[in-house]
């Protein structure tokens, strides 16, 4: 398994930004994809996740913490082997380093070795 996260940046309290994420190493359109979150000094934390038949952000099958509910949307290309995290009406409180897993919100799985990427919200 493996999985590059991207799109982390320094931005200003309500930006936006939008976290890809490029799996590959298992069959990625059968797996549901997390998305997680660690801030400094803290565990981890779950953020969102989709299962491996919506094809949007709008369909069944996205789990949000209520954290992020409403502010972000999780979606995936299974043509692309690709996972998103579109995150809008950014707040300090989501300063973290973002990484994506393999499974569902019960069944997640980080790799040991993992790079994620890393979202400062910082006026």
């Amino acid at each position: 398994v493996q999985l590059v996260e991207s799109g982390g940046a320094m931005v200003q309290p309500g930006g936006s930004l939008r976290l890809s994420c490029a799996a590959s190493g298992f069959t990625f359109r059968i797996s549901a994809m997390t998305w997680v979150r660690q801030a400094p000094g803290k565990g981890v934390e779950w953020v969102a996740s989709i299962g491996s038949q919506s094809a949007g952000p709008y369909t069944d099958g996205t789990l949000y913490d209520d954290s992020v509910k409403g502010r972000f949307i999780i979606s995936r290309d299974n043509a692309k082997n690709e996972v998103y995290l579109q995150m809008d009406r950014l707040k300090i409180d989501d300063t973290a380093v973002y990484y994506c897993a393999k499974g569902g919100r019960a069944n997640y799985e980080l790799p040991p070795v993992r790079r994620g990427t890393q979202v400062t919200v910082s006026a």
